[in-house]
């Protein structure tokens, strides 16, 4: 290892390539500035190579299996399909998820943005070191933005190893089990539910708290349990894990549920109890940041931290962890550092969970609304009423607006159905722009679409349903 290495000076350092790093580096440098991004395992961080892209490849794979497992609501007769699980892994990494990290670096290359791979840990305001395997080199910057991300909770008696895995290794299982159990039904859990669900899992979701999908209103998350119990997914809640106790062949899961032990026998157990911001060990107090209990990075509304020089962005700040927040504030703390004015605003953040059906949501809900002060309403459209959806079979859900009653302003809305994830960005603009209802109800949806509903939503709201 080298030992007192000369300084070598760079302009903006981002620490970090996952979504909010990766856009804060290409924002900066289309702005005029000279980045350097330093990554310490993978280009595109998690969400890219472990998270959101491969989840959703292994969801959609789920719903071919299942389409192709019976057609014959449209007098489609198919023979019982098999599933290849060596290339359906294979499409996932080399087809999906390689195609946008390579990308990635291709961005970077011709933005003329350096990347050094290896572990920063700052050593004050204006320096840090890199350590790779066998050297390591300092670095000093004129502004640096932190983009570290997060990782897996790990609970006491589930230690990640063996058959017991966070969700990275379970999106690599070495085949499809037949009995899974996920610990932790929210974001992550949830989806990853379904979707092995969907390949051919029995699978049974310990949750600790009443409900799962605690984020969402309780008229969504019905039809989600509704779909995991015609498909034969057990969900537990209120449900404490205790432990887990492997052998070369299974892993048996030991809970409580109103003081009452039990134990369930699975291939395999996924802890999806949240996660942890990647804050500690690189070196904070040496440059003087401040963090909270959490070991989230306080911030004002530029991404800046106390220290003047150094911002912060993404699952390391305050905020829900979520990929297109990152990528929103990367942009932000960019232009800030480019003297841009510049500032967050969280008015509409929709989120996504992509379980059967899809729920989103975006703004506020009725009661967020209302405890807001305003004096609000919800205005349904259900998908059964909906000529799109009828003809895709897929009449499950429904759009939801949420307005203020005085003025009929959108304050925000929710998607419960097919498309949601596409849906809820024509609501998040609505919200964002200050749309009100008589907006959304005059402007023209082409027809057949799913889009429609929000249009038909409107009309409920205006009180001259026109569908229903």
């Amino acid at each position: 290892m080298v030992v007192g290495d000369f300084a070598i000076d760079l302009d903006t350092v981002v620490i970090g390539s996952g979504p909010g790093g990766y856009v804060a580096a290409i924002h900066a440098a289309e702005l005029g500035q000279k980045v350097t991004v330093i990554e310490r395992e993978f280009v595109g961080g998690v969400c890219l190579n472990v998270g959101c892209i491969p989840s959703k490849a292994l969801i959609n794979a789920g719903h071919r299996l299942q389409a192709a497992s019976d057609a014959s609501t449209f007098g489609i007769t198919t023979q019982k399909p098999t599933i290849d699980w060596t290339k359906t892994q294979d499409w996932k990494e080399n087809k999906v998820v390689h195609r946008l990290t390579s990308g990635v670096a291709m961005l970077f290359k011709k933005h003329k943005i350096d990347l050094i791979m290896g572990d920063a840990f700052l050593k004050d305001s204006h320096s840090f070191r890199v350590i790779q395997k066998d050297s390591a080199q300092t670095y000093t910057f004129k502004n640096l933005i932190i983009a570290t991300g997060s990782r897996p909770i790990e609970i006491p008696g589930f230690k990640f190893e063996g058959r017991v895995v966070d969700s990275t290794g379970g999106l690599n299982l070495p085949e499809i089990p037949k009995e899974l159990v996920v610990i932790g039904g929210g974001y992550i859990g949830s989806e990853l539910a379904g979707a092995y669900t969907n390949l051919g899992a029995h699978v049974t979701i310990l949750e600790g708290t009443p409900s799962i999908l605690p984020n969402f209103d309780k008229d969504m998350v019905a039809l989600v349990l509704n779909n995991f119990k015609q498909k034969g997914t057990d969900v537990i809640t209120s449900a404490m894990a205790k432990s887990a106790v492997q052998t070369d062949k299974d892993v048996t899961v030991n809970y409580e549920v109103d003081g009452k032990a039990q134990s369930i026998k699975a291939d395999y157990v996924m802890v999806t109890v949240g996660r942890r911001p990647n804050t500690n060990d690189m070196g904070l107090e040496q440059a003087g940041i401040k963090t909270s209990d959490r070991g989230l990075i306080e911030v004002d509304n530029q991404g800046r931290t106390n220290v003047a020089n150094i911002y912060a962005i993404g699952d390391i700040v305050a905020g829900a962890a979520l990929a297109h927040k990152a990528s929103y504030e990367g942009k932000i703390a960019a232009e800030a550092i480019s003297g841009k004015k510049s500032a967050v605003d969280y008015k509409a953040m929709p989120g996504v969970c992509y379980c059967d059906p899809e729920l989103a949501t975006t703004g506020l809900t009725l009661t967020e609304a209302k405890d807001k002060g305003y004096d609000a309403k919800a205005s349904k459209f259900p998908f059964a009423a909906n000529g799109r959806a009828i003809s895709l079979d897929e009449t499950e859900g429904f759009v939801k607006l949420i307005s203020d009653k005085k003025d009929g302003t959108l304050l925000g809305g929710q998607v419960a159905g097919p498309g949601a994830s596409d849906l809820i960005s024509e609501l998040t603009v609505a919200v964002e722009a200050g749309m009100n209802i008589e907006d959304l109800a005059l402007t023209i949806h082409p027809h057949p679409t799913l889009g429609e509903a929000i249009m038909d939503a409107a009309d409920v709201a205006e009180g001259f349903p026109t569908n229903i």
